[in-house]
């Protein structure tokens, strides 16, 4: 009962912060998920480092991927800066040449491990945290201008929320009339009817998000919602993936009755990049 209650207060939280940044402000939505991604990679860094025989250097490695965010902000949030500047990446190059060369004088036991490992965080969550700026900053062609639209790197998370809730709950629901799994080897709990429902739930929310936003026609909503569903399944698994490899249960302990940050975005890491995917692909914006 008392994890029941800590579960709930911290994913209540969790979700008010999450939601109100996005909300608020552009400038909140920026300094909350620089922190996030800086976080992230310092909880990778630390479970290779403790249990895969790595030696990555968590400051570099969260502060390299937080200046990617902050670059990827500053240069598609056209209307803050004034101008978009490509030159805002460049200094970026600096993680890129640091973290090889820097194993030719520490002397670690296995620079090929510390590379991979290394190269590998900023590419699964370095990169997706700074595309959700892709997603944030739209250009609006009436006032000519770079505007904060909300709504997009919001529905992402509501998507994946929704999917996981009507997973769990029309899998826990129907689970023994359709017992075939969906993924046993990785995650023995998941289910076909489960993920199904996860699906057909956001296809209800999709045409909540067009009657009430609209901006996309119903069937680019619906779209978008099974692009979050699938690929935030994906994501899911790949993480269960990482720690079945390392032979651990959570990422971490930041969040009580949660475990780490990586457990709570690991679905959004690979929804994210492939939402800005079908996104530009229907060349809506």
């Amino acid at each position: 009962m008392k994890n029941l209650i800590l579960r709930s207060m911290t994913g209540a939280l969790f979700v008010v912060v999450l939601v109100s940044c996005i909300v608020w402000h552009h400038v909140a939505f920026a300094l909350l998920f620089a922190l996030i991604t800086g976080l992230t990679l310092w909880e990778f860094a630390n479970n290779v480092n403790s249990y895969a025989g790595a030696s990555v250097n968590r400051l570099i490695n969260a502060v390299g991927g937080m200046y990617l965010f902050a670059a990827f902000y500053y240069y598609f949030s056209g209307y803050v800066t004034g101008v978009q500047e490509s030159r805002v990446f460049i200094p970026y190059l600096i993680t890129l040449i640091y973290l090889p060369v820097s194993e030719l004088y520490l002397r670690k036991k296995n620079p090929l491990k510390n590379w991979a490992y290394a190269f590998a965080s900023q590419m699964y969550i370095a990169l997706p945290f700074a595309l959700l700026n892709v997603l944030a900053f739209q250009y609006d062609a009436y006032a000519d201008r770079v505007e904060y639209v909300a709504i997009v790197p919001l529905s992402v998370f509501l998507f994946l929320w929704t999917s996981d809730t009507g997973a769990y709950c029309v899998g826990s629901l129907l689970h023994k009339y359709f017992p075939a799994k969906l993924f046993e080897r990785i995650s023995p709990n998941k289910s076909w009817v489960g993920s199904i429902g996860g699906g057909l739930l956001c296809l209800v929310v999709a045409t909540l998000l067009w009657r009430v936003y609209g901006r996309l026609n119903w069937l680019q909503w619906c779209g978008f919602g099974i692009v979050v569903c699938v690929f935030g399944t994906w994501g899911d698994l790949v993480e269960s993936l990482f720690k079945r490899q390392l032979g651990i249960k959570d990422s971490g302990h930041l969040l009580p009755g949660h475990g780490g940050l990586l457990d709570r975005f690991d679905s959004s890491l690979l929804a994210i990049p492939a939402v800005v995917l079908y996104l530009y692909t229907i060349t809506v914006f």
